[in-house]
């Protein structure tokens, strides 16, 4: 049966219902079944009790208090949360490019003390070398193990292929539209077969109409790769349309508030953004999220500036 079948098919209990499930909650069987045998998986992410703290105007804020989660082999599961929350600070712990102040983070069983070939990260911002082409971007971390030139690019080239660049190999980033230079990133990242790929909010910088490309183009590519992929993102539809899990966090210190099986099922298409499964979700994260802003944050402390004679605004 079709996702959109499925999605019709299911009615809306009501609220006094003893036997009543949150619409977010809903799963068709196909999607049962599949988180069944998602968590069968072995775990490839684990992350137990992690803590950030650092010096700040003479005390100690807390950035991330007892995070505490898993993400399974080929999971695509998406961190969210507001801002101050610590999403791009755990990503950054995951990479190994920063250390926690407690509890521990594992990949494949073993611990992260530092960056690693079996993690790979997208940055929000392009980190093209701007002197190399396209191909030689993607190289690049080929090059660093230890591979010869010629042994490196035979194993990018298929990376470049992949990622639907082949035409623009020997191009040079400033030759390159928003979206193409991810995709260089994202094969740059994927060209060493990193167990983990971190994606810290890639998109962001992108257009609304290459930034929806770019959601279906990173859902065709993990398909056919074997990899993990924790995306930290800001982007409530990006989460909903991308995830199989969403790690909703709270601010102040960041810690995590809930962790929610998105019902949507696969293969996602476009037409699942009004589908009520999906606005469901999407509203559900919506009420997480605006509990935890804090009331002094709903009316700044404007001075009006100008005098039309009405009140229109």
């Amino acid at each position: 049966m079709s996702g959109k079948l499925e999605l019709a098919s299911m009615a809306t209990a009501p609220e006094t219902d003893p036997a009543f499930v949150p619409e977010h909650r809903r799963q068709s069987a196909a999607v049962r079944e599949r988180f069944a045998r998602l968590y069968q998986r072995p775990v490839t992410l684990e992350i137990a009790g992690l803590t950030k703290s650092f010096e700040a105007g003479g005390g100690i804020v807390t950035a991330l208090q007892d995070v505490s989660f898993r993400a399974h082999r080929r999971e695509l599961i998406c961190v969210i949360g507001p801002s101050g929350c610590g999403k791009s600070t755990l990503g950054r712990i995951v990479a190994g490019l920063d250390e926690p102040t407690g509890g521990s983070v594992r990949v494949d069983g073993e611990e992260v003390d530092g960056p690693c070939p079996n993690r790979g990260m997208v940055f929000q911002g392009y980190t093209l070398f701007p002197w190399r082409t396209v191909l030689g971007n993607v190289m690049f971390g080929l090059e660093v193990s230890g591979l010869s030139d010629t042994a490196a690019e035979q194993q990018a080239m298929p990376w470049v292929e992949m990622v639907g660049l082949a035409r623009f190999a020997t191009s040079y980033p400033y030759q390159l539209s928003g979206g193409m230079k991810q995709r260089v990133a994202i094969a740059r990242a994927l060209a060493t077969n990193p167990r983990l790929l971190i994606m810290d909010e890639p998109f962001a910088a992108l257009d609304a109409q290459t930034r929806a490309q770019m959601q279906d183009y990173l859902l065709q590519i993990w398909r056919q790769v074997d990899v993990t992929i924790l995306f930290v993102t800001h982007d409530l539809d990006e989460a909903v349309f991308l995830a199989d899990r969403i790690v909703v966090m709270g601010a102040h210190p960041g810690r995590v508030l809930e962790i929610v099986e998105v019902p949507v099922p696969r293969p996602r298409e476009v037409a699942h953004f009004e589908s009520p499964l999906f606005v469901a979700t999407k509203k559900h994260l919506e009420k997480l999220i605006h509990h935890e802003r804090p009331k002094d944050t709903d009316r700044l402390p404007i001075v009006r500036m100008t005098q039309v004679g009405d009140d229109v605004e």
